[in-house]
């Protein structure tokens, strides 16, 4: 776990289980974020098609990704409500002393969170019930309302990044607050279009790599072929466009938190003709074992010349830099966001050329097995964004200004523990749940799919239509219900 990097002789008891208690939620709640934020943009793409060209293989895939979002969201709530409380909680010296100065994007995002249920109510609701076009421009401020609470969420981050908008009084406390700077600090833009791309290339690429397995299996059928294109060609868009913007915010660190940026590439000592090191673990003494050394690399990189000087770690005090351990982890979270990344765009290479050639997909089987794992490494990659976040930026909880262990809870170590027993709990029980509802709609969808007869007796098909009543059902004997005991009138339930 992160947390084994702490030097726990010089630090409170109860720090430790809080870090592995919002650790542990905060990569929980994390793998769902790209769906929440993306979900909504990707869903009406495929709405809006289906519309244009009124197409019904597209309008299908709209209204299953479209309860796939859903769940997806409620689930979110009980995660991201754990984490709201936690901060509270867990690092109380944090939100009592800062909350009036960056508290504001956590309101955002707050604001955002109802507006996007409401949205995504009104969505649902609008299957059968609206007119089409009425209905797909009813969804239209959904994906602004997701973005909107990236933008709370990400402003708050930035600030822990880089403080600023307001001034210390004669105890120290922030008085003069300028909302103004405190949401819109020197890492807000870096970090918020680093993050949105991220988000909408990760949620393409799963998508994508649910068709692409069906692929794999021999449905070649073009339900499966334009689930897959529509997602996959928006993250294959992307993945160009997010690694220069992830270049632009590394670079961003490297001006705004030199410190955090030696840790990121495990630089010890300032200097220039800084190599670069892939991998590699940095040892106490300075000294870095394995890893694939390339020289000059890193100052290039930084300032676009080998003369470039890099801030190392023993420019600041040990106890106001990340440890050895503690560089390595964020060293590690960087190297595979970036090779990863760099995998990703051979990948969309090799569709964009087949595309532009033969106006066709790729037909290597080797293609599609790559684009079934890019989703899953796009999660390993935002899980590694968030690590190279937090734990570069140790030991401080806000940048240069506080401390983590001045800003932990006064709670007993043992009830933390317990907590954190109890959060794993629930959250498998809610991890069951989510992926069972999606295993029933999987089963619905292929029993409207493929008219299994045998399974149509034992669980209800899918509704008939996204838009028009329901059709007739079939005849029963008098006095009985239909055996799937659902409404069958139209204008029912969905």
């Amino acid at each position: 776990m992160l947390s084994t990097a702490i030097d726990l002789a010089a630090t409170p008891p109860q720090l430790l289980p809080a870090r592995e208690l919002m650790a542990f939620t905060l990569a929980s709640h994390i793998l769902l974020v790209p769906f929440g934020v993306a979900l909504p943009l990707i869903t009406l793409l495929m709405h809006h098609r289906a519309l244009r060209r009124n197409d019904p293989v597209a309008l299908k895939l709209a209204r299953r990704w479209s309860a796939v979002m859903a769940v997806q969201f409620a689930i979110g709530v009980v995660t991201g409500t754990v984490l709201s409380f936690e901060l509270g909680l867990l690092w109380p010296g944090m939100m009592g002393r800062w909350g009036d100065v960056f508290g504001l994007g956590f309101g955002i995002e707050a604001w955002a969170f109802f507006l996007e249920a409401v949205l995504i109510a009104i969505y649902l609701y609008g299957w059968r019930r609206l007119k089409p076009w009425t209905h797909f421009w009813l969804g239209v401020p959904l994906p602004l309302a997701a973005l909107m609470g990236a933008f709370g969420i990400i402003a708050a981050n930035a600030w822990m990044n880089t403080p600023q908008g307001f001034s210390l009084d004669a105890q120290g406390k922030p008085v003069d607050v300028d909302v103004q700077q405190a949401i819109f600090t020197p890492m807000f833009g870096p970090e918020y279009w680093h993050f949105v791309v991220a988000m909408l290339m990760t949620a393409g690429y799963v998508v994508a790599g649910v068709y692409a397995v069906g692929w794999l299996r021999g449905r070649r059928d073009r339900y499966h072929r334009l689930g897959f294109t529509v997602p996959f060609t928006v993250a294959a868009i992307l993945t160009p466009i997010q690694f220069m913007i992830g270049d632009s915010a590394a670079r961003a660190v490297f001006h705004k938190q030199p410190v955090k940026f030696a840790a990121m590439e495990i630089v010890w000592k300032t200097d220039t003709h800084v190599p670069e090191y892939m991998f590699g673990r940095l040892n106490s003494d300075g000294t870095i074992s394995g890893g694939l050394k390339i020289p000059q690399l890193d100052s290039i990189l930084a300032g676009f010349k080998p003369s470039t000087q890099v801030t190392g770690l023993t420019s600041v005090p040990a106890a106001d830099r990340p440890t050895a351990v503690q560089a390595t982890i964020a060293h590690w979270a960087f190297d595979i966001m970036v090779t990863v990344g760099s995998l990703l765009i051979l990948l969309a290479l090799w569709y964009a050329w087949c595309w532009l050639r033969h106006r066709d997909l790729p037909r290597s089987r080797w293609f599609f097995r790559c684009a079934a794992i890019a989703g899953a490494a796009c999660l390993v990659t935002v899980e590694c964004g968030w690590i190279t976040t937090e734990v570069g930026r140790q030991p401080w909880i806000v940048y240069n200004q506080m401390r983590v262990s001045e800003a932990v809870t006064d709670t007993r170590a043992e009830s933390l523990w317990a907590m954190l027993g109890i959060v794993i709990v629930v959250y498998g029980v809610v991890l069951g749940a989510f992926l069972a509802v999606i295993l029933k709609l999987r089963t619905r969808w292929r029993i409207a799919d493929e008219g299994l007869a045998a399974e149509r007796a034992v669980l209800p098909p899918e509704a008939d239509t996204p838009y028009g009543p329901r059709s007739e059902p079939e005849p029963a004997a008098a006095g009985t219900a239909p055996r799937d005991g659902s409404d069958r009138t139209p204008g029912g339930a969905s």
